[in-house]
């Protein structure tokens, strides 16, 4: 079980589900889908330096990176749809329950993007 109960702890799932999007569509030769990744990516390791302070400490309650898994061996189109529907539901779950507003706006933007 992959308790996702602080701020670090979503940020650091966020980053790596990101990377692993980003490789799933660099083997698929899909570029400017894997660049975006790169740019989401960089955006959320920003986030994680600047924004951890005392009050991100904060516990975080039902968050479970295990109802987040990502299938990459499905290279179907149903597979990617799947792929950007986990990572979509990811985004809107976390964003809510990041109590730095500025952090929450990374979480919900990068959720936007995979609507």
């Amino acid at each position: 079980m992959a308790l996702l109960n602080n701020f670090g702890a979503v940020f650091t799932f966020a980053i790596k589900m990101e990377t692993a999007i980003q490789d799933y569509h660099q083997q698929l030769g899909h570029d400017d889908l894997a660049k975006e990744s790169k740019k989401r990516i960089e955006k959320l390791e920003r986030a994680r330096r600047e924004y951890v302070v005392e009050i991100t400490l904060e516990p975080i309650d039902d968050l479970d990176g295990d109802d987040y898994q990502l299938n990459v061996d499905d290279t179907s189109e149903s597979g990617q749809n799947a792929i950007n529907s986990v990572a979509h539901r990811f985004y809107n779950e976390a964003a809510p329950k990041i109590n730095v507003r500025q952090a929450q706006r990374i979480l919900e933007k990068c959720g936007k993007q995979y609507a």
